[in-house]
């Protein structure tokens, strides 16, 4: 199997990697546009900061590119909230490819940001879950979180419920990391490759 990780300066790409060496998986670090086009799978990791990460996606057309892919796409953490359409982090529009918002968290009864940590995620939806992952942790680093809406497939609570997962079409996307997340994670990461 042919899995891109699109490369645009993000942290926390060589943990994706050997997530993937483990899963039997030789997935290829890329910017390149034909490879992420012919690609059975494409991986969308990040931490990073949106609005520089969104003017280096355009600065390279890749902002053409991937809201024009056919194949699974799999956003993670930043991957996953610029797949939306706007984020409060710096008053960035993001791909767009998801009609949602990404908003700062607000926290009221002594709440840290970022969100940082071990989290359950429940009422999983999709292709990416399993009934044996409803109300399991996963690991999130945030400070941004996704509005629950029309496209949410798992939520999380923290000072609000927010989206911890979503999918549109062939995009699919998780507010938590599946590559940190030990043996859950790589149950979530299996579902996707058997997309």
């Amino acid at each position: 199997m042919n899995v891109a990780i699109i490369d645009y300066n993000a942290g926390n790409v060589q943990s994706v990697l050997f997530t993937m060496e483990r899963l039997g998986i030789q997935a290829t670090l890329t910017a390149d546009h034909e490879q992420i086009q012919q690609a059975d799978k494409v991986i969308f990791p990040g931490v990073g900061e949106a609005n520089t990460t969104m003017n280096f996606i355009k600065e390279r057309g890749l902002d053409k590119v991937i809201p024009a892919l056919k194949q699974p796409v799999l956003g993670i953490c930043l991957g996953m909230q610029l797949l939306c359409e706007y984020s409060e982090e710096n008053d960035t529009d993001c791909l767009g490819i998801i009609p949602q918002k990404v908003l700062r968290f607000q926290p009221a009864n002594g709440e840290k940001v970022p969100h940082m940590g071990w989290n359950q995620v429940y009422h999983l939806q999709g292709a990416l879950f399993d009934e044996s992952l409803e109300k399991k942790y996963t690991y999130f680093v945030h400070s941004y979180y996704v509005e629950k809406g029309d496209f949410t497939t798992a939520l999380c609570d923290y000072v609000l419920p927010f989206s911890a997962a979503l999918q549109k079409d062939n995009f699919y996307a998780t507010q938590f990391h599946p590559e940190k997340s030990g043996c859950i994670g790589e149950a979530i990461l299996k579902n996707f490759l058997k997309l």
